[in-house]
């Protein structure tokens, strides 16, 4: 019987938290914690997912259309979407899926799921495109936000897709390109407060839209992607007290990534200019789009009174995970710290090459 494993890897977001919907860049990287899914061919008519890690098994049939979704059924969005291009299941499949990226934490567990059953799909019954990790990234980011109308960006998608350590350009024309292959130091530390996706994603981004048009309102010329720190006065003069700080907060984490994306370019990384960079980028974060909660305060502190050059929230928000750069000779002694802190769980991580058939 033919047999499929597809894997994924899960994603921290170096540089650009909330900024992809807005159409600004990001900086992220995939990490070594993946998503496997291996499916066995199968006499049936249904796809049958054995989802061990969460104890549910999930039974689709294969000539389903699924003309109205359930949300977050990103199986069947997904299944619609592909066969718009051409991929028409014809046989069933039993799949297990079994991973180890944490949950709910912000390293794109759901994410990588999807992008390793589209993988999956894409093998086993073959689409009309060509198909590149590109291609895979796009159908994740319109199987997962457009199908479901979500307020998430595409930053996930490309960065599973494509592996290693992506700029992601939102704008248009939208371009994803690899900056790195390699970044030594890496520190993932998983709070155990779930996080809040939808509701804090669509509250900031509506906010910070909000707070862009009355700017542009008032000044035609207006352009989020070259305005500078210095150019904040004038622009919140026209804003009421409680947009400034989204808008705020749009401007000066741009700056953050620009400058980032200088250090990358670098024929040599300097770690601790990176981790202040990652440091002043969390501020934002933390005091003006306030998506921290204690727990997470806390671990941050401990990796940075323990020597850790940088470290910030990553994702949404609202509880998940922080990443963090060290000397990496000192990875073990920040990783403990992040424990004694109330972390969940920590550990080092290494830059992964993506999403991939075995």
């Amino acid at each position: 019987m033919k047999k499929i494993t597809s894997l994924a890897p899960g994603r921290t977001c170096l540089f650009g938290d909330h900024q992809d919907y807005l159409g600004l860049p990001v900086i992220a990287c995939a990490i070594d914690r993946d998503i496997k899914l291996t499916a066995v061919q199968n006499t049936t008519d249904v796809f049958k997912l054995n989802m061990i890690d969460i104890n549910e098994i999930k039974i689709i049939n294969i000539n389903e259309t699924f003309p109205e979704l359930k949300p977050r059924d990103y199986f069947a969005s997904s299944l619609r979407v592909l066969r718009r291009h051409g991929c028409i299941p014809n046989v069933g499949y039993d799949i297990t899926i079994t991973g180890d990226i944490p949950i709910n934490s912000g390293t794109s567990s759901s994410s990588a799921l999807l992008i390793a059953w589209i993988n999956f799909l894409i093998t086993a019954f073959g689409v009309d495109e060509e198909v590149t990790p590109e291609f895979i990234a796009q159908m994740g980011y319109v199987s997962e936000v457009l199908e479901h109308g979500e307020p998430g960006g595409m930053m996930d998608h490309y960065s599973i897709s494509m592996g290693n350590i992506v700029h992601i350009n939102t704008n248009e024309p939208f371009r994803c390109s690899i900056i790195g292959t390699d970044l030594k130091g890496l520190i993932i530390g998983v709070s155990g407060v779930p996080k809040e996706t939808i509701g804090l994603i669509g509250e900031l981004k509506n906010n910070a839209l909000l707070a862009i048009d009355i700017v542009k309102q008032n000044h035609k010329d207006f352009d989020l992607n070259t305005a500078e720190n210095e150019d904040l006065k004038k622009y919140c003069n026209f804003l009421p007290d409680r947009l400034i700080p989204y808008f705020e907060a749009a401007i000066k984490n741009h700056q953050y990534t620009k400058l980032a994306l200088k250090e990358f370019q670098k024929p040599t990384l300097d770690l601790k200019k990176i981790g202040e960079l990652m440091n002043g980028h969390h501020a934002v974060l933390r005091d003006l789009l306030k998506i921290t909660v204690p727990k997470i305060d806390a671990m941050i502190n401990a990796a940075l009174n323990s020597g850790a050059y940088g470290a910030k929230i990553v994702g949404s928000g609202g509880g998940g995970c922080i990443v963090a750069i060290a000397d990496p000779k000192n990875q073990a002694k920040v990783v403990q710290s992040i424990l004694d802190a109330g972390a969940k769980e920590a550990y080092a991580v290494g830059v992964d090459p993506g999403a991939r058939i075995l």
